[in-house]
Parts: structure tokens; C-alpha cells; sequence
């Protein structure tokens, strides 16, 4: 498309300068290909032939792109390079119709003719101007790189009825939906987990990746507490979380991490940098880790729209841009829009612990997240404490992970005076009973259990009314108020302002139920019920509440 615009423009001035209606027998733009061992054998004879049918002064470049461009420039100075690069390309983003070269690039003005043309326009163009274009788009090829990243597209795909069993596929301008233009662009040595059976990865450990985008976390502004509450979450469900990053507003940087820990990790979370600032760059990072462009989303538009409709401006609106072909919207009654899935990389638009809650409950409800119980077993594990120096603890914890390379084992210290606490996490229940006994058995009496710690709130019926809750911790650090209820029956008095029946006299005799409220304050004063308790086990805590009474 690029070089018959070119042309006809060429042919245009001339035309202007000579008054000639004559054709155009020569084109002095010069043309640079980067020629690639791992490029398809029908992209350079497409490319020759091309260059022999329009008499090209072509350039051929066997180095990567920077060093090609650096040699070619320092031998002949050029002040512009045309380049075909379209709106949603992986490299397109920042960029307009003329924009000068990145830093750390050789020097030129990079000009774009075609930087709003959509994949219609493209087919359109070539098919009206009946002009010949590479025949892997006849192929089902929609979007070419090298032999090792690029297939047909599925999408074309053709039920082959014959006895052959060779696929079939429809060319490339049949393809109905231009955003799933680069839907072929994939690894083919690419590895795909399968769905893991219930049975044979119970004890599979499943890791997942959190990555927070904003320079204002990395300049100090702003604490992040989303990767903590995240952490936890992740914990809560029986994931493992590999790695925590924070990454400043750079597309380069996202792309750079996301790229990473998606092949490393079964799931990545990004948060930050999601909307239409400058600083924004979370989804075209994401984009260009996958190599595919930021196309307009219908559907997640009219989200948009219906959100913030007077603030939509012009036909277009940026924050409707998406990675194309592999984002996948995650609806839910509770979202006033979806959440956005890229294949393996989940993208939260949370701000705050409070949004982040919300965006999980229902994050947990549409994937396989909320069933992760039914994949895998959730975490187990057992705390101990003891006054034992670092030195005295050591060797024999050394030890005790070889023995048990299957239990993590964690100390810390919640004061640099205070007692080494020691968490042993693990998937299967007996091998950690196994350690922490192999422990104690070391040392005997010098590490007791984290159990129980005594918290007391007055009130002036203190004396006369006292019902205990436990305070509980989760090995995830989420902590928790259990409200036990009891049965109650005729015998012992006991006073209050609202008891169940008109009887004057009752005695508890046995818990019957319990109800469990999310701690909101320090001192365990005040909480909201949830019905979410993850991984919650381990009780720390005894509360006395002696101003009321709650009933079953």
C-alpha cells in the first residue's frame, strides 16, 4: 500500500512540474529491506520481484534494524523514512503521522501515511487498485513476521471435507473482524498447559506474578498497598506468588516485565497505569509483550460511553484501545465495566483496597480462581516461636529444609528484640506435622506454638455479661473475629437486655454455630461480616465483648 501511494504521489508532482501526461518510468525513492534467515522464502521473492517491476533502488540490510539503520544512514544521510506502520501496531503507539526517530536511534523524521488506516482500508485499497500483494495472504495469513512467530490465522480456517488431511484456510481479506488481524502472530513452539485434572495436580503448585505499574510508588508518593492485599488474596486460594515488581510509566519496561513473567508464571496481575493520561501505558506494555497492536474495542467503548458519556469526545475514544486478538472482557453484574484478560495476564483497574476487594470477589467468581480449591489444595500451615538466637537456629533449619524440601520455611522477627517466629507452609498437612515435630524434637521445649494471647475490653457490664470470640490470623496475615454462637437452656441466669424469650433463666451449654467477621480496626473493635475466609485457621487471639449480646 505504502509504495503505490508513493508512486502515485510521485507521478502527481511530476505530472505538475512537466504538464506530461506520460507514465512513470522511474521512481528515485529509495527502498530499504531488511532481509532475515528466518523470513518466509515467499516475503523475499515477493519483495525482488517487486523491486525488479517497479525499477526500486533497493537497499538490502542483513543486520538487525538499529545497527542496519545506523550503518545505512552513516554512509548515506537521510532526513525521512516512510514506514507502513498502522494505529494499534505493537510500534505504532506515542507515534503520528510525522515523528522524529526514538532516543539512542540515529537521527531521521519518521513519517507515516498510513498510520490511521484500518485492515479494511488496507484490502480495500489493494483489491480496487487490483494490485499484487504476497501470496501467504492467500494462504490465511493475516499478519506476517518470521517462520517462527507467525501461522494462519484460525479464524479463516476452512472444514477441509477431503481425504486430505492438509488444513485449509480462506485469504486474508475475508477475515470479518480487522482487530484479530494479528491472531497468527504466535510462538508455534509455544507451550500450552492443558486444563489440569482434579485428581493427578492437587499438589501442583500454581505461581502467579504481581506487577504494579507508577513512578509515584517508585518515588515514595504513594505506599502501595494493593501488592500486599493482593499477596494475601493469592495466598488465600492456594497460589503461590513468585514475584512482586514495580515498574515505572514506560511501555519498554512493561513490555519488558510482563514479557517475562508471563512465560515464567501460570497468571500475572497488573494494576496501575490504566487509563487516558499520558502516564497510562499499562495496556500498550501488555500489547507489545504479546506483539500485537492496541485496536478499538467496540463492546468495552460502549462500557465507556455509558460510564462517562458526557467526557467522550470525537469518534474515537482512547481508552477504548485494547490489545487485539487476545483480550478477552470478564463481565459481572457488581463492575460498571469488564475486567480485561489478555490470554494469561489479568489487568485490574483498582486504585484501592476497597476497589481491589470488589474487582477480586467477582475476579474469583468468573475464573478459575474461585475454583482453585477443586484444582488444588490450599496452603497449610504451623507457626512456632522461640527466644533461641540466629546462630542456635541455623544449622538445624538448614538441615530441616534438605529433609523437607517440600515445606517453605519462613523466619522473621516483628522486632529486632523480639522472638524468631518460624512458619512452615506447605500443600500436604502430615509432612509439615512431620517438620515442626523434627524441630521441637531438636530442641525440645524451646519452641512452643503460636496459639493463644488474651484481649480484654471493658465495659461498665463487664462484670456481668462476658461472651468470648476468637480472634483469628490467617498464615496470610488477614485477621479475623470468629463470633461463636451457643445454644442456651433453662438453668444458670443470665442477664441481659434482649434475650430470646420471655424465660428469665439460661445456662450455655455447647457452641452450636459461629459467624466470622473481617477485622476493620486494630483493636478488633469493630468488623464486617464475610463470608470470604480463605485460608483462615490458626486462632491467636480470645476477645471479651461485655457491652452486648448477639443471639443465633
Amino acid at each position: 500500500v505504502l509504495l503505490h501511494l508513493l508512486r502515485a504521489g510521485y507521478f502527481l508532482h511530476k505530472k505538475e512540474l512537466t504538464c506530461s501526461n506520460g507514465g512513470l518510468s522511474s521512481f528515485p525513492v529509495r527502498t530499504i529491506y531488511f532481509e532475515s534467515p528466518s523470513a518466509f522464502t515467499e516475503t523475499n521473492s515477493f519483495t525482488y520481484d517487486a523491486a525488479q517491476t517497479y525499477d526500486l533502488q533497493l537497499d538490502i540490510i542483513r543486520q538487525d534494524f538499529k545497527s542496519g539503520l545506523e550503518a545505512l544512514l552513516k554512509a548515506n544521510p537521510i532526513r525521512a523514512i516512510f514506514l507502513g506502520v498502522r494505529i494499534g501496531d505493537p510500534t505504532a503507539v506515542g507515534q503520528e503521522q510525522f515523528s522524529p526517530s526514538s532516543p539512542g536511534w540515529p537521527p531521521f523524521m519518521r513519517v507515516n501515511p498510513i498510520l490511521d488506516w484500518s485492515y479494511r482500508d488496507v484490502w480495500a485499497f489493494l483489491l480496487t487498485c487490483k494490485v499484487k500483494y504476497c501470496s501467504l495472504y492467500d494462504q490465511g495469513y493475516t499478519s506476517i513476521g518470521s517462520i517462527h512467530d507467525t501461522v494462519p490465522n484460525a479464524l479463516l480456517s476452512v472444514n477441509n471435507t477431503s481425504s486430505s488431511k492438509e488444513k485449509l484456510f480462506k485469504p486474508a481479506y475475508l477475515l470479518s473482524d480487522g482487530r484479530l488481524e494479528r491472531a497468527g502472530r504466535v510462538k508455534k513452539n509455544a507451550s500450552v498447559k492443558n486444563d489440569r485434572d482434579s485428581d493427578s495436580h492437587k499438589h501442583e503448585v500454581l505461581l502467579a506474578s504481581v506487577i504494579a505499574v507508577g513512578d509515584e510508588i517508585l518515588s515514595g508518593t504513594v505506599e502501595d498497598q494493593l501488592g500486599l492485599s493482593l499477596c494475601k488474596k493469592l495466598a488465600s486460594v492456594g497460589w503461590s506468588v513468585h514475584q512482586t515488581s514495580v515498574i515505572r510509566n514506560d511501555i519498554d519496561s512493561v513490555s519488558e516485565e510482563v514479557d517475562r513473567q508471563r512465560s515464567i508464571c501460570d497468571m500475572v496481575f497488573i494494576y496501575g497505569g490504566v487509563g487516558p493520561l499520558h502516564s497510562d501505558v499499562t495496556l500498550a506494555g501488555v500489547a507489545k509483550a504479546f506483539g500485537v497492536r492496541l485496536a478499538p474495542d467496540e463492546e468495552f467503548e460502549e462500557y465507556l460511553r455509558h460510564l462517562i458519556s458526557e467526557q467522550c469526545t470525537g469518534d474515537r475514544n482512547e481508552m477504548a484501545q485494547l490489545p487485539e486478538g487476545i483480550t478477552e472482557l470478564l463481565h459481572h453484574e457488581k463492575l460498571s465495566v469488564p475486567l480485561i484478560k489478555c490470554r494469561n495476564v489479568i489487568v485490574l483497574a483498582a486504585t484501592n483496597t476497597e476497589e481491589l476487594e470488589k474487582e477480586w470477589e467477582c475476579l474469583t467468581e468468573l475464573t478459575k480462581l474461585g475454583g482453585s480449591t477443586s484444582l488444588v489444595e490450599l496452603y497449610a500451615s504451623r507457626r512456632l516461636m522461640t527466644s533461641l538466637t540466629d546462630v542456635e537456629v541455623a544449622e538445624p533449619l538448614n538441615k530441616l529444609g534438605l529433609e523437607f524440601p517440600d515445606i517453605y520455611l519462613g523466619c522473621y522477627r516483628k522486632s529486632r528484640q523480639g522472638p524468631i517466629i518460624i512458619c512452615f507452609k506447605g500443600k500436604d498437612n502430615a509432612r509439615i506435622d512431620s517438620a515442626v515435630q523434627a524441630l521441637r524434637k531438636r530442641f525440645k521445649e524451646a519452641f512452643e506454638p503460636i496459639l493463644i494471647i488474651t484481649w480484654t475490653l471493658t465495659s461498665p457490664r463487664a462484670d456481668k455479661m462476658r461472651l468470648s470470640q476468637n480472634l483469628v490470623e490467617s498464615p496470610s496475615g488477614d485477621h479475623f473475629i470468629v463470633h461463636w454462637c451457643y445454644e442456651l437452656f433453662p438453668g444458670e441466669r443470665l442477664e441481659s437486655k434482649t434475650p430470646p424469650s420471655s424465660s428469665s433463666s439460661y445456662y450455655r451449654k455447647k457452641p452450636k454455630s459461629f459467624m466470622v467477621f473481617r477485622q476493620e480496626d486494630p483493636e478488633g473493635k469493630s468488623g464486617s461480616y464475610t463470608e470470604d475466609t480463605g485460608d483462615l485457621c490458626i486462632f491467636v487471639g480470645i476477645l471479651r465483648l461485655g457491652d452486648r449480646v448477639s443471639w443465633p
